[in-house]
């Protein structure tokens, strides 16, 4: 993939997370309103976040590897070790998901969290997707345990 290409991915990615908030102050309106605005009714609450499964969450490992390719290989690497081609552009960069050490603090539970719900449902960089939306509970179970390959060797 050529550096150009991974600029427009990043710059994609920027501007679908809402890019860059300007700092200069609204102008004001021009016309100021006679009445006050009607009250509205309060927002629905959002139903609560559903947990991440607990127990065993791995599943099948060969599975997971053509995931892995699919979804997480541009920025974490074919082999995880957190040197995908747009890698170099990431700020922080990708986690290495060979390093045994790193990998053994994290539980399953932590490691499902992450993939289904991005980076900052953890408190880490939000520049970790959430691929929920995209794969299922099945898939995540299996890119678990393609992970926990990856640091096993």
């Amino acid at each position: 993939m050529t550096r150009a290409v991974a600029a427009l991915l990043v710059a994609a990615l920027f501007v679908a997370c809402g890019g860059e908030k300007s700092s200069a102050p609204p102008t004001p309106a021009t016309q100021t309103p006679t009445a006050p605005a009607p009250a509205s009714a309060p927002a629905p609450t959002p139903p609560p976040a559903a947990s991440a499964p607990s127990g065993n969450l791995r599943g099948d490992a060969e599975a997971g590897r053509a995931l892995y390719a699919q979804y997480c290989a541009t920025c974490h690497g074919p082999g995880g070790k957190g040197d995908g081609p747009i890698s170099a552009t990431l700020s922080p960069r990708p986690a290495n998901h060979t390093d045994h050490v790193f990998m053994a603090g994290l539980t399953d539970e932590h490691l499902y969290q992450v993939i289904s719900k991005g980076g900052a449902s953890v408190g880490k960089s939000a520049m970790m997707a959430p691929w929920g939306g995209v794969i299922n509970d099945q898939g995540i179970r299996d890119l678990i345990a393609f992970l926990r390959q990856l640091s096993s060797t």
